[in-house]
């Protein structure tokens, strides 16, 4: 069958296994890109900007002109009400055409999608085990048989629901996140995003594993939720990313946290440094944070780590967001990672239910003493789905007209924005604070120490806004960080051939022009039949 992903932003791990699983079961595979300048739902949220660059239309003709039989989307909050236009526009025109909505809003939320007159399958958390099984259905007119992990509709309207499966545990078993189909729009090389573990060990109220990881129908036989790849496997797809790019430059870790099996982590940077031997970056947590750990990074390469602290108000930790650090393990984990020569990143949050004002200036001691690279603010998101949303319910941070919204992905609180803060006074303090965050990288310390946010305040929103966004900019590139090289990378060349299309350029561009375009057999160790992917 003809299967098209449809995508919006940036490459997705969920696209690549999918797309891989789908080739090698002898379909062809199209992606549907849209690069959501300006409104890329995650750093960059300009109206005005994205009207000029918006390509939804463009978007939409690749699906027309790939006339596919099956459209597949994966869907976050953000971009949930843009596929589901995109998949109604389809059907209008292809009226046969299967929709299978997957991702960590349909997740959420799987009784509302799958009554969407659009939506034909949802599948319920992770998607390998029924994603093959669901083409089979769609294949052989089967609308009777249950499917695990997936919801759909019989051929009458009634809503069939699959068993909820245990976690998939054989993770070598399955394909490798090859990126063929994300060459023509994204620099793959300049990021290659992978992962090498699956799930948390944590369950904070404000992320997608707080409900995620409860999915499965029998609790006591649903195996781990933190899974790893064999080492063999991960590296077989990294030597195949280093032999296809001209210059693979930076590795890009999407882990949970990277560091969470110690005993695996030697082994694998121990021999990631002899075969691959190239920059890479991960996400850490403090309780998996030692000197040990912090000096194999090192060595096997590791220049980037980001760690999520969120706040240090310990009791809020423990009481409400289930972080069970201790801040002497944040301080302790942070000291060592700068003591080794480890570039931090810190994710830092505003806005979170039960959260005093008054803790953010326990953070700002942290960072004053012991500072990151780079400190990464976010307004606080109530994603569905999550005990946070029904926490902010309660404690009247939002209504329940805006959780109605929320749900429906009508109403997404930016990260970058302070839309969920009712307390104007409270924004300002919050602000100030930002500033600060943003501008302590590249103060010394005894000015950072001294630096406090009496002196802020007085400044306006919007130049406090300016002044944080252009000294987080200025920080970015001048440490090289590669979130900023490739993000800057992507905007210049999707702008560029934007004017280009639109002065009638008939030039095919291209983001990545590989060494060769032969994919890679990973169980036979050898190159197959080509696979052709229309260039742009």
């Amino acid at each position: 069958m003809k299967i098209t992903f449809v995508a919006i932003g940036s490459d997705q791990l969920a696209v690549c296994l999918l797309a891989n699983m789908a080739k090698k079961a002898g379909h062809q595979v199209n992606l549907a890109y849209n690069i959501a300048l300006f409104h890329d739902r995650f750093n960059l949220e300009i109206p005005w900007l994205n009207k000029i660059f918006d390509d939804t239309e463009e978007t939409f003709e690749q699906i027309l002109s790939q006339a596919p039989e099956v459209l597949v989307f994966s869907s976050l909050t953000a971009t949930y009400q843009w596929m589901l236009e995109m998949a109604r526009r389809t059907k209008e025109v292809f009226p046969n055409v299967k929709v299978i909505f997957g991702g960590v809003h349909p997740s959420a939320v799987t009784e509302r999608v799958i009554k969407r007159p659009q939506v034909d399958f949802v599948v319920r958390g992770e998607g390998e085990v029924c994603f093959i099984p669901i083409l089979k259905a769609i294949e052989n007119e089967d609308d009777s048989t249950p499917i695990p992990n997936t919801w759909f509709k019989d051929r009458n309207g009634n809503i069939i629901k699959g068993k909820q499966q245990s976690y998939y545990q054989e993770l070598e078993a399955l394909p490798p996140f090859t990126k063929e189909i994300w060459e023509p729009y994204v620099f793959v090389a300049d990021r290659y995003f992978t992962m090498a573990t699956r799930g948390c060990p944590y369950r904070c109220t404000f992320c997608f594993n707080n409900f995620f990881a409860e999915l499965p129908d029998d609790k006591k036989s649903r195996g781990k939720y933190v899974r790893s790849r064999s080492i063999d496997h991960m590296l077989d797809e990294l030597k195949y990313a280093k032999s296809r790019y001209k210059k693979l430059r930076w590795i890009d870790f999407q882990d949970d946290i990277f560091t969470v099996n110690k005993r695996w982590l030697k082994d694998f940077l121990h021999r990631y440094k002899e075969e691959i031997n190239i920059p890479f970056q991960c996400l850490v947590h403090p309780r998996y944070m030692d000197e040990d750990i912090a000096k194999w990074l090192v060595d096997a390469g590791c220049k980037w780590v980001q760690m999520g602290i969120q706040t240090m108000d310990e009791e809020l930790k423990v009481g409400h967001l289930r972080r069970n650090e201790k801040s002497d393990q944040v301080t302790d984990s942070l000291k060592i990672m700068i003591e080794f020569g480890l570039n931090v990143k810190v994710d830092h949050m505003f806005g979170l239910p039960g959260e005093a004002i008054e803790a953010q200036e326990l953070a700002r001691e942290l960072y004053a003493n012991h500072c990151p690279k780079r400190i990464q603010t976010f307004w606080t998101c109530f994603l569905p789905g999550t005990e946070m949303l029904q926490q902010g319910i309660d404690e009247g941070m939002v209504t329940l007209e805006e959780a109605e919204r929320l749900n429906e992905g009508e109403d997404f609180y930016f990260y970058r924005t302070a839309s969920n803060i009712k307390n104007p006074e409270d924004v300002r303090k919050y602000k100030a604070y930002e500033l600060l965050f943003k501008l302590y990288p590249m103060l010394p310390k005894f000015i950072r120490t001294r630096f406090k946010v009496k002196h802020v305040m007085w400044i306006p929103d919007p130049i406090k806004h300016f002044i944080g966004f252009f000294g987080d900019l200025i920080n970015g590139l001048a440490s090289f960080n590669p979130d900023f090289i490739a993000y800057a990378k992507y905007y210049l060349f999707h702008i560029t051939y934007f004017f280009a299309r639109k002065m009638g350029m008939k030039k095919k561009w291209r983001a990545v022009i590989p060494k060769d375009d032969t994919p890679y057999d990973y169980k036979e160790k050898k190159y197959i039949q080509a696979v052709e992917f229309e260039e742009r």
